[in-house]
């Protein structure tokens, strides 16, 4: 089975190197679920792993017609796809090292108990930055989830799991202080 599979996908290549639309919808098909699961191993994210597939597979078509033989299609495509992962690693690397520098510039101290949207405010400032964004979107700016997820440019699943993480994690901030507050 794995043969054919191999020698229909470099079939496939070679149609798709000439530009033939459905080689290029088959061999999507055919390679794309492997280089989900390898682009979600390295993330760690379903999401963020369809993004690199998504951005890599432009990559891909692009250089198709550069790629000397068909039989290296399946390693060429998913190196191409751990660069891309790479990248984003890199970024959110980047990103992290840049929120750890500002955190200590950035705290401010707990406010009276009694003033409850400064209380608030402060528990959302101890989320994490992405769920702290979603929280503030969808309760603060009054967003229906379609919109944060246009806001933020995820999907609305990833909208909906940071908004439950980011409720737990609220709840916890605010009962931790010994009050039952929810977040509804």
């Amino acid at each position: 089975m794995i043969g054919k599979r191999r020698a229909l996908e470099e079939l496939l290549v070679v149609e798709a190197r000439t530009g033939d639309r459905a080689a290029i919808e088959a061999l999507v098909r055919l390679r794309g679920p492997r280089l989900l699961v390898h682009a979600t191993r390295l993330l760690g994210d379903r999401d963020q792993a369809q993004d690199a597939v998504q951005e890599a597979w432009v990559e891909i078509l692009r250089g198709l017609p550069a790629l000397r033989a068909a039989a290296a299609f399946p390693a060429w495509s998913t190196q191409i796809v751990t660069r891309r992962c790479a990248r984003i690693i890199k970024g959110l690397q980047k990103g992290r090292a840049l929120a750890a520098e500002l955190t200590p510039l950035l705290e401010v101290e707990q406010p009276e108990p009694d003033d409850e949207a400064a209380r608030l405010r402060w528990a959302i400032d101890q989320l994490p930055a992405e769920q702290a964004a979603t929280i503030a979107l969808f309760y603060l700016e009054d967003m229906r989830l379609a919109e944060v997820a246009i806001a933020l440019d995820i999907p609305q699943g990833t909208v909906k799991s940071r908004l439950s993480k980011a409720q737990g994690a609220l709840r916890a901030l605010l009962e931790g202080e010994g009050d039952d507050h929810e977040i509804h």
